[in-house]
């Protein structure tokens, strides 16, 4: 099985030797996505447009990977805060609503105080 990286171009991968996504056979492993807007390298103060923002992300790679948000079958989900979670229920629900991939939610810091959440994503082709 050949082993495929997939870059967003972001400045972080470099700087800390990771790639945004891991194709391996069917899997499909994408890193934590925060809520940067890789082409302004700008970030939202609030959590709802990062979380858009952080699935936008994730969609664009998977597609990179020739997959799609379907074939997710893990997500998980970091957050400094977490009473700030019930907020992004709409937006994920619009994402993962038909999908309805296993899901964790946890607290922890994140590695910049303006990231209000990082999302997970494990896809699979069958």
């Amino acid at each position: 099985m050949k082993r495929r990286l997939i870059s967003s171009g972001s400045t972080f991968e470099a700087q800390i030797g990771y790639s945004r996504a891991v194709v391996q056979g069917d899997w499909v492993f994408v890193s934590g996505t925060t809520g940067y807007d890789y082409k302004t390298m700008t970030i939202s103060d609030d959590i709802v447009e990062q979380t858009e923002q952080c699935l936008i992300n994730i969609k664009n790679t998977l597609e990179q990977a020739q997959y799609d948000l379907s074939n997710v079958v893990r997500v998980t989900y970091i957050l400094p805060e977490a009473g700030e979670f019930e907020k992004c229920w709409p937006v994920l629900r619009q994402y993962f609503g038909d999908i309805k991939p296993a899901a964790t939610m946890f607290s922890a810091g994140l590695a910049d105080d303006k990231m209000k959440i990082e999302i997970q994503v494990t896809a699979l082709k069958s």
